[in-house]
């Protein structure tokens, strides 16, 4: 049995048919995603891209505010343990939410408080206090003690 040669040697398209089929860039229809809202959509699409955008982006997600973490009274109440008194800011949290109960009166530092955690934090004979409200008190402890 006689072997079938492969070299395309004499050959002018080298199994390409016509020349201008096997050119460059010109065939392809650009490189890349060139041409993906045009001509080669339905390559996009069968990859399970989308083209343009929809919706909208939250300010954290644009990068102009930070986001906030928050922590619900009930981690709290399990993370004071036998502390009376517990920064939030120290253990990475800014805002406390008002889901769950509070057994015991603390004193809550924090930057921010809905109402309804600072209603149960102080029916349960705790206390309130945001990060402006620290520095006006020692302003008055300050005058008091020069007057």
């Amino acid at each position: 049995m006689v072997k079938k040669i492969t070299k395309q040697r004499g050959k002018r398209t080298h199994g390409w048919g016509s020349q201008k089929k096997h050119r460059g860039g010109g065939s392809q229809g650009g490189k890349g995603r060139g041409g993906v809202s045009k001509h080669k959509r339905l390559w996009l699409w069968k990859k399970g891209e989308k083209l343009g955008k929809k919706g909208f982006k939250s300010l954290q997600q644009r990068g102009l505010k930070k986001a906030e973490r928050s922590i619900n009274l009930r981690d709290i109440d399990k993370l004071a343990g036998d502390m009376k008194e517990i920064n939030m800011m120290d253990h990475g949290y800014e805002r406390v939410i008002g889901s769950g109960e509070i057994k015991k009166p603390l004193k809550i530092k924090a930057r921010h408080f809905s109402a309804k955690a600072i209603d149960k934090i102080t029916k349960a004979g705790g206390k309130v206090i945001t990060d402006g409200e620290k520095e006006e008190e020692s302003k008055g402890t300050e005058e008091a003690n020069g007057a």
